[in-house]
């Protein structure tokens, strides 16, 4: 089985580390609310085609490592999941909006994300073995 997924014309495999935290990096990720902050990260990823591969939600941060289809920008992808996830939290946990967030907002502004991918040193080794690989197969239509 390949580690690529397949689109009508691509092959990809486009996977990130994202970490996020809540407003003021408050401490509220704990419980039933951790649950269901969980829960609509899956959901919502889902719903843009993204799988997750990994998702820890700490007491004040959430680890996300997913993979992203390419048609997506990731930029796109995480404002979809906090915004969807923090309206989802706000309407089931309504004691949350007596807290002081400014403007109702749940999560902190922006986000980091990394990507993942192959180690850097087996590319530049890849991408040696196929320019010698052609210069050889160059030297091989001379020769003939």
């Amino acid at each position: 089985m390949s580690r690529f997924k397949k689109l009508s014309h691509a092959i990809w495999h486009c996977q990130y580390h994202i970490v996020w935290v809540p407003k003021y990096r408050f401490r509220i990720l704990t419980g039933r609310v951790a649950e269901e902050v969980a829960r609509c990260i899956r959901t919502f990823s889902e719903q843009q085609k993204a799988e997750v591969i990994e998702l820890n939600v700490q007491i004040d941060h959430v680890h996300l490592l997913v993979m992203v289809p390419p048609k997506v920008a990731i930029s796109d992808f995480v404002g979809t999941v906090k915004g969807r996830t923090a309206i989802r939290v706000f309407n089931k946990f309504r004691e949350l909006k007596q807290k002081p967030y400014r403007g109702n907002h749940f999560w902190a502004r922006g986000y980091c994300v990394d990507t993942v991918g192959l180690d850097a040193e087996k590319i530049r080794a890849y991408v040696l073995y196929q320019e010698r690989r052609e210069k050889r197969a160059e030297q091989l239509k001379l020769d003939v």
